[in-house]
């Protein structure tokens, strides 16, 4: 075995990006490190500071050792069935994303290639994004259609969509009140622009499909999780019940949950990198999607490391239907990249080096990082 694909160390870690920030403004990250001295940044999901993830990471950190990151595969299983008591939704498939990430990063340094290239290669090396804009549910029609005005015109994206971010306690709070902001946005954009709306889980089943009918006649091109993600009948009820398409699977954490909302009826599914296993649970997903015959349009809001994964995952897809999600752009972790990622012209470039193609800087981290 060569020493540049021995496992010498797995470190996990919690990130402040600015002093003072609290848990959910902190990022989850992996590093791991050959024997040669190769290095590979991942991350797992950031919710609560993605520290029950770390935990898991932490622990398995020492059977990591010694490792040959060319067994892939069978370290992914055999972590996910040593830890699967613990759900494995969440905590476990999150320590696997970031994990797997890295270990996708350093099998591109060994290669000198880039992820997408190890994937099978890529069908275009820019992807489109669309502007994903939350905080809707507090704004009023007037303020939701500023903020999606000043991203409109700023970010020039391929589409828009609007997230209520509200509080999951309540159901079907303010219908009318959230139909006249889909209307003024449409208002806004034009009858041809492509539109979106995530109801974050806020409806009843009776409140979605009441929303759902007046996305339909807006022109709006998908409804996203209108009622809880975890009532799977309900979620595929709406879908079949509506024309428009109804998106969900961002809080889906398994491959066999996926097909479970699959077969309840949802035609475009949305699993997030960080939270569904990585990049090899991502290709997992586009597997099943491709062969069930429904969109796969990962979620993203992780800025760095997260969203670059993603793009290498959407460049090996072959129908790739909608652009990718850019959510409420954030600056702060940038002193840490030479390179991040910022989106041209409406679009976002795919580096072409190896593994993420991302240049991390260690000092700015570890000055960053929660002791």
């Amino acid at each position: 075995m060569s020493k540049a694909s021995i496992i010498k160390s797995v470190d996990a870690f919690q990130v402040a990006w600015n002093p003072g920030d609290p848990p959910g403004r902190r990022s989850a990250i992996v590093r791991v490190t050959t024997e040669e001295g190769l290095v590979g940044y991942g991350e797992a999901s950031p919710m609560h500071g993605g520290e029950h993830s770390l935990w898991v990471l932490r622990d398995a950190a020492a059977t990591l050792v010694g490792a040959d990151i060319l067994d892939h595969a069978v370290i992914y299983d055999r972590l996910l069935h040593r830890y699967v008591k613990l759900g494995p939704e969440g905590t476990v498939t999150g320590a696997l994303a970031a994990l797997d990430i890295a270990l996708w990063d350093i099998k591109g340094k060994l290669f000198d290639l880039p992820i997408y290239k190890l994937l099978g290669g890529a069908w275009r090396t820019e992807v489109p994004f669309y502007a994903s804009i939350g905080g809707n549910a507090n704004r009023s029609v007037d303020e939701t259609v500023r903020v999606v005005e000043q991203r409109w015109q700023k970010e020039k994206p391929a589409a828009i969509k609007i997230r209520w971010d509200g509080d999951r306690t309540r159901q079907d709070y303010d219908i009318p009140g959230d139909i006249a902001k889909a209307k003024a946005v449409r208002k806004l954009v034009g009858d041809d622009f492509p539109l979106a709306f995530d109801a974050n889980n806020q409806y009843s089943v009776g409140g979605a499909i009441r929303v759902g009918r007046a996305l339909e006649e807006l022109g709006y091109v998908w409804f996203e999780e209108p009622v809880q993600h975890y009532d799977v009948r309900a979620m595929g009820e709406v879908a079949q019940r509506l024309d428009i398409t109804v998106s969900a699977a961002e809080q889906t954490y398994t491959t066999q949950a996926l097909v479970d909302i699959i077969n309840a009826g949802v035609r475009m599914v949305q699993p997030d990198i960080v939270k569904m296993g990585g990049i090899t649970g991502l290709m997992q997903c586009a597997a099943i999607a491709y062969a069930h015959g429904v969109e796969l349009v990962p979620h993203q809001t992780q800025p760095t490391i997260g969203h670059m994964a993603n793009l290498h995952v959407l460049a090996t897809i072959m129908h790739l239907t909608k652009p990718a999600e850019f959510a409420d752009p954030d600056t702060r972790m940038h002193p840490a990249f030479r390179n991040p990622p910022k989106p041209v012209d409406g679009k976002f470039q795919i580096p072409s080096g190896p593994g993420l193609g991302l240049e991390l800087i260690d000092a700015e981290l570890e000055q960053r990082r929660v002791r």
